[in-house]
């Protein structure tokens, strides 16, 4: 197991600090993460024979009764009921209320609204009239006398201005400089001097127990992964090792023995009782039949026999030709 850590190609030497540090944190980090490792790894094999002995087939059990229970009631109650009653109020409202309310749009708002738009043409026109005939020619009179006097407060304000301007550039420039000697730089100071070393020794110390913790895993799974090996083998020696020598040398010939010597002759006397059996309800059943024959030709007598009727063609003169007749009707 290497403990070292190898610069990558292109990084020169590492310091002392980093080498003294890494060493101890591996060996720590590993001694804490072994355990930890093996746990997980135990889950994540327990976890997986629970996922597919127990709750993938309960999953697929629970998805089939939800969608007994809950999809196939909703898809026929959308399907039959809700489709309908939504066109039939869709048809109720088209007949309630659209077609009244374009009837009313198209041959009572229209006109109104050409009616207000029309008046609202005539009053935007007088009130044009009225700004360009009257107010414009009075504005611009008044414009003529307020111009000196308007100009005169713009250039005050302005001086007004340059003085507040000066005034708070100063303070501001006083108050920059108090603030950058009693707080920038004792912070810069701080941050150069205390905080960069710091931070530099943590960012060492933040990697070196990253990697350690990268590396421990890796090492971990491969401990994980021999001891699980190691206990399948005393597990296979112990337990399934027996059972299989024990089924191979002592099941399979104690059956293959009670096969031989019991089942088959037991079997075969099955078939033989059986034919047997099948042979003397034959019998039975032939002797009912023949002494219900018996019985009945007491009882009743010989049935008669129909006389045999002769359907062979006449032989002779009276043979039937192609070329001669013996209807009456045909007959010379």
């Amino acid at each position: 197991m290497d403990l070292e850590k190898r610069p990558p190609q292109g990084q020169g030497p590492e310091g002392c600090l980093v080498v003294a540090i890494r060493i101890p944190v591996r060996i720590v980090v590993l001694v804490l993460v072994v355990p930890v490792r093996m746990v997980w790894d135990a889950l994540v094999v327990a976890g997986r024979f629970l996922n597919d002995t127990v709750l993938r087939p309960v999953g697929r059990a629970l998805v089939w009764v939800a969608r007994a229970v809950f999809v196939w009631p909703l898809v026929g109650l959308w399907r039959y009921v809700v489709v309908p009653v939504a066109k039939a109020l869709g048809w109720l409202g088209n007949v309630l209320l659209v077609i009244p309310a374009v009837w009313i749009y198209q041959y009572v708002l229209t006109p109104l609204g050409h009616a207000v738009a029309w008046a609202a043409r005539g009053v935007a026109a007088g009130l044009g009239w009225l700004y360009a005939r009257v107010l414009t020619p009075i504005g611009q009179a008044v414009m003529r006398v307020l111009t000196p006097v308007g100009q005169a407060i713009v250039w005050c304000a302005k001086g007004i201005g340059w003085a507040l301007e000066m005034v708070i550039t100063g303070i501001g420039l006083g108050l920059y400089w108090t603030a950058r000697v009693l707080f920038v730089l004792p912070a810069l100071a701080l941050w150069r001097w205390v905080l960069v070393p710091v931070g530099r020794v943590l960012a060492v110390v933040a990697r070196e127990v990253g990697d350690a913790l990268g590396h421990a895993w890796r090492v971990a799974g491969r401990i994980s992964l021999a001891v699980g090996r190691a206990l399948g083998t005393l597990f296979r020696w112990i337990f399934v090792e027996p059972a299989r020598w024990f089924y191979r040398t002592v099941l399979t010939p104690v059956g293959h023995v009670v096969r031989d010597a019991v089942l088959r002759p037991a079997a075969e006397a099955a078939r033989s009782v059986g034919r047997a059996t099948r042979l003397a309800l034959a019998s039975a059943r032939e002797s009912v039949r023949q002494a219900r024959a018996d019985l009945r030709r007491m009882v009743f007598g010989e049935p008669a026999r129909a006389e045999a009727v002769d359907r062979r063609e006449p032989t002779g003169r009276d043979t039937r030709t192609l070329g001669s007749s013996t209807t009456a009707l045909t007959k010379d």
